[in-house]
């Protein structure tokens, strides 16, 4: 089987600072597969297409049938933090690890087998919701003592340096970001463990469960972070909509309430990521996708 890697990520590592591109991972990607495969007596089945702008997925067996997913990862996106934070949850709202014998020896992840088909993104938009709150309410935990992961400060202070830089057709909105940021540090009202991606595309359908997440970059810092991806999910739906900003701040609000999070440091971190994101594609070239979450970001 080849195991060429989906072009959503090779597009993705091509966006990427050159000293974070891991060209020579990519590479050799399909020759790690197959030593992967090897050293854990799997046998593969398909890649998963169109498969995700992180990693290569490959739909596997064991030999006596069993299903499972292996995930190979770049280095610089840090497997070994995502199979902490699985590792930590245990299976509880996320997917759970099968393996871990052979993770420092190839950076890969045996997971278990869920329904990549099927996302919350294929339900209605309020039942998503309802769903993905859910999920979320399971994934907020304590980190354990001396973990290693990042914190909210520490991520949101590097992405600082690029919003700082930002061209003049994003400054004003850059600076709001900015300015939310540091009143939001001034006082975080909690730590916990954050999935830090978590949208309705990564939460699946599973087996021994309706629905378990996938694909945390975890790190450590306050709800209010973790839910505001979640805010600007479906984005072309609203900015499409007639609602406009009077629906994202409706969202805002909704979510905030579900997950008893307070409403302003919401749409703080929501502004925050919007314009952080929108600065990045728009770096990336991606025009289309800046100005939509630029404009989305202007009516917070």
């Amino acid at each position: 089987m080849a195991f060429e890697p989906p072009q959503r990520l090779v597009r993705a590592l091509g966006e990427m600072p050159v000293s974070a591109q891991d060209t020579d991972w990519l590479g050799q990607l399909p020759e790690l597969t197959e030593a992967a495969l090897s050293r854990r007596g799997l046998r593969a089945q398909r890649v998963q297409a169109p498969g995700g702008r992180s990693s290569l997925v490959v739909l596997v067996t064991y030999a006596d049938g069993t299903p499972a997913a292996l995930k190979l990862a770049p280095p610089h996106a840090r497997p070994d933090r995502e199979l902490a934070a699985l590792a930590h949850w245990g299976g509880f709202g996320a997917v759970r690890v099968l393996d871990t014998r052979h993770h420092e020896d190839d950076g890969a992840l045996l997971l278990e087998r869920l329904h990549p088909e099927v996302s919350l993104r294929s339900l209605p938009e309020a039942k998503a919701l309802l769903e993905a709150s859910g999920t979320l309410r399971r994934l907020w935990v304590a980190p354990p003592a001396g973990h290693g992961w990042e914190t909210v400060a520490e991520r949101t202070g590097a992405q600082s340096a690029a919003l700082m830089a930002a061209p003049a057709e994003v400054r004003a909105l850059a600076d709001s970001a900015l300015a939310a940021r540091e009143e939001l540090l001034a006082a975080p009202p909690d730590e916990l463990l954050l999935h830090g991606n978590f949208r309705q595309g990564k939460v699946l359908a599973a087996e021994r469960a309706p629905w378990l997440t996938v694909g945390p970059d975890p790190l450590v810092g306050e709800r209010a972070y973790d839910l505001a991806r979640l805010v600007r999910d479906r984005l072309e739906d609203l900015v499409a909509s007639s609602a406009g900003a009077a629906g994202a701040r409706r969202r805002v609000n909704k979510l905030a309430d579900a997950l008893e999070v307070d409403r302003d440091r919401l749409r703080g971190w929501t502004l925050f990521r919007a314009v952080e994101s929108g600065n990045r594609a728009l770096t990336a070239g991606r025009r289309r996708d800046a100005e939509l979450l630029l404009e989305f970001a202007a009516w917070l």
